[in-house]
């Protein structure tokens, strides 16, 4: 146990120090959420503030601080966006816990498990309204239509990922357009909105945009290993849900699409053989073909290609940050 305190402490501390250049900004952003994840009826304040815990990193909005400084000034505006895209990122959080049935997350009992399904549901349309309602106090529509854009984007991500459950035979492109949807495209819009609201010229929008597309590729593909292959204890959430829910992820994928017929099949028996031993009977195959390797070559290609888009900015110790962070997304055990 003394190992895996020391395993949060570490990455805790990895944390604090990317964000150290926006330190105030994100405290600002802490603070935007904290007056308004509240409210006066006891049960639903209880749950709020109770999920205003569960969100971790803080790395969207910590994207959208650190594109904002690295092109230009950080704005009041930049920290109701930052506490904007923090709300839809936990909306999502709370309605995947749902979907996987999960008990925990960052360490403390998920919404679903603490409380029930239905709180979980209302709660998450409750995190949506409020985040588009906060946007539209900025008096620019923009801001409402890069995010109501971006939430479609993850919602249908989300629906197509459900319509693929049980399929394991889905090619590889069909689940990167699926990872890119309902993970990447809330990274994307962060930095969108960090560069749009800081006046960035229209390349460098587009630039950004990239940098965050693809980070967020990277983000999940190391994510879905993390799902196979990491410690509940370390990672501070349930894991093998993919694997209880039948989703393919890349290293499934990979091993699927270079197997001959007669492996298949043996594959598909364990894919439908209780959850309870899908993860344990799946791993010689994982190693037989490369598997693991592979999926993180594939997470390391996207995030040089998100490394790539930085060359458009000017260097700083914000620019250093964001280079750093294309290689923390991809070596992290949490």
């Amino acid at each position: 146990m003394s190992q895996t305190l020391n395993d949060r402490q570490d990455m805790a501390q990895v944390v604090r120090s990317l964000y150290t250049p926006i330190k105030e900004d994100m405290e600002h952003v802490e603070e935007i959420l904290h007056n308004e994840l509240k409210s006066p009826h006891t049960f639903v304040d209880q749950v709020v503030r109770h999920t205003g815990r569960l969100g971790g990193k803080r790395l969207r909005p910590a994207l959208l601080l650190l594109t904002a400084k690295a092109i230009g000034d950080v704005t009041p505006e930049h920290h109701v966006l930052g506490a904007v895209v923090e709300m839809i990122h936990l909306a999502t959080l709370v309605h995947d816990d749902v979907l996987d049935e999960a008990d925990l997350r960052r360490h403390m009992p998920t919404v679903n498990s603490r409380w029930n399904n239905e709180t979980s549901v209302l709660l998450g349309d409750y995190l949506f309204t409020h985040a588009f309602y906060l946007a539209s106090t900025l008096g620019t529509a923009i801001a409402c239509q890069i995010i109501g854009q971006a939430t479609n984007i993850v919602c249908e991500g989300e629906l197509r990922q459900t319509g693929n459950q049980g399929r394991y035979g889905i090619d590889e492109e069909e689940y990167i357009e699926i990872i890119d949807a309902k993970t990447a495209e809330l990274c994307a819009c962060s930095c969108n909105l960090g560069a749009t609201f800081a006046n960035a010229s229209e390349d460098l929008v587009e630039s950004m945009t990239r940098y965050g597309r693809n980070l967020g590729i990277a983000f999940q593909i190391a994510d879905d290993l993390l799902d196979l292959m990491g410690d509940e204890e370390v990672a501070g959430k349930s894991l093998g849900t993919d694997l209880e829910k039948q989703k393919s992820t890349l290293p499934l994928i990979h091993v699927w699409q270079h197997a001959s017929k007669t492996e298949q099949a043996e594959i598909a028996d364990i894919f439908e053989s209780p959850a309870a031993i899908r993860r344990e009977a799946l791993t010689p195959w994982f190693e037989r073909f490369d598997a693991l390797d592979y999926a993180r070559d594939c997470a390391q290609q996207y995030a040089h290609a998100a490394l790539s888009e930085l060359e458009q900015l000017a260097p700083s110790s914000v620019r250093d940050v964001l280079e750093y962070l294309t290689h923390f997304v991809v070596d992290r055990s949490r």
